[in-house]
């Protein structure tokens, strides 16, 4: 009861009129968090024709071999993580959508020696960093005991017991369920174009390629790859480059592989998505016969009774990745209000996406101090070239 009074007495002496660009999954769970904290939350999206990498993601709750250059993000993760469970559950009370997570644990795999003492290596530096996931790592012996159906290909691996897959596509519609019935509203079919501020009463515009505007007291700009153009309209740099990834998923199959992998991973429902490919190839999300062929040969090396199944379906998907594969979270200092959201991971941080990052835009709670770590000026030195340092 107490922090409810807070809530309101803090509210009291802020606006809480809340404008988000972009709908995907990161954009709605920060309008679910926001609206939950009390927000009137507004959600432009632009629909089915936006460059949505909610539709290609890989579904992976997911943090061993994260932050290897950034210990606050391994940090951040971490607590994702811990969020995940009980955000499940409050979005399937609500909604009566399930999002599918599962927390057996999560194995990556390795055709070489070389890729395993390297992976083995990457892994200890993370913890020396001052971090604390548990890891292991085993031969193919060790892996069958897992996974007996694998693949001779398959050197060894690593295995992190905090990691665990869901579904994106019953997320992202919890997520827009939820916000439904919180009161929130989305509009679709919008493409904004502009973002303006209003000195005078200190609002922000949000102006669309039709001359629509919409206004609030805040507003974030979660709008993925359209975030690289909007940002410097709040006086933030966010350098934001698509990277194509490409997915298959197979007919439903007999449950044969218990735990998710960074190689493939079987649905509640059977099917066995694979995936995915990392390209340089601008805004063409398509898909290619050559990427297509070696996913289906990568995925049959690693457990060759795949080479049974049928392929139902193939398709891309555009992820909006800053540099060095870390997000941007940051508040803008010359329009304070305006906050620039650019995160790849929108499934394993969706919990701390609405939970936390929910209530800072609302103007709640005071900015994370790992936040530090995350705003877009570190870009300002360096090209525009990936490190995928995630």
């Amino acid at each position: 009861m107490e922090d409810e009074m807070q809530r309101t007495d803090m509210y009291t002496h802020r606006e809480k009129r809340l404008t988000i660009v972009g709908g995907g999954l990161l954009g709605a769970a920060i309008g679910y968090g926001a609206a939950k904290a009390g927000a009137e939350v507004t959600i432009l999206d632009q629909g089915d024709n936006a460059l949505r990498a909610s539709r290609g993601n890989f579904g992976l709750v997911w943090v061993h071999g994260k932050g290897t250059t950034m210990p606050p993000y391994v940090d951040w993760t971490l607590q994702g993580l811990r969020l995940w469970p009980e955000f499940q559950e409050e979005l399937l009370n609500r909604t009566g959508v399930d999002s599918g997570l599962e927390n057996p644990g999560g194995f990556w795999l390795g055709f070489s020696e070389a890729e395993v003492e390297k992976r083995a290596t990457a892994l200890e530096g993370i913890n020396k960093n001052g971090t604390k996931v548990p890891f292991e790592i085993l031969d193919r012996s060790d892996l069958r005991n897992y996974l007996p159906g694998i693949g001779d290909a398959v050197v060894g691996g690593s295995f992190c017991p905090l990691d665990g897959h869901a579904n994106p596509l019953m997320l992202l519609r919890a997520l827009h369920m939820g916000l439904n019935q919180l009161g929130a509203r989305v509009v679709n079919g919008v493409t904004v174009t502009d973002i303006q501020h209003d000195a005078p009463d200190g609002r922000f515009v949000a102006v669309a390629d039709d001359g629509t505007r919409w206004s609030g007291d805040r507003i974030v700009l979660a709008a993925g790859l359209g975030n690289a153009s909007l940002a410097s309209h709040l006086d933030i740099h966010a350098p934001v480059l698509p990277t194509r990834g490409q997915v298959l998923i197979t007919e439903r199959l007999q449950p044969f592989l218990h735990y998710p992998t960074n190689k493939c991973r079987q649905t509640k429902e059977g099917s066995v998505q694979l995936g995915s490919t990392a390209e340089d190839t601008g805004v063409d999300d398509g898909t290619t016969s050559d990427k297509i062929e070696w996913l289906v040969r990568r995925g049959v090396e690693t457990f060759p009774a795949l080479a049974d199944a049928k392929l139902v379906r193939a398709w891309g998907a555009l992820r909006p990745l800053t540099p060095d594969g870390y997000p941007i979270y940051q508040e803008s200092e010359r329009f304070p209000g305006g906050y620039v959201v650019s995160s790849h991971s929108g499934v394993t941080l969706a919990a701390s996406h609405a939970e936390l990052l929910g209530p800072w835009v609302s103007g709640l709670t005071q900015t994370p101090p790992e936040f530090t770590s995350f705003r877009g000026e570190r870009f300002l030195d360096t090209d525009s070239s990936f490190s995928n340092g995630y």
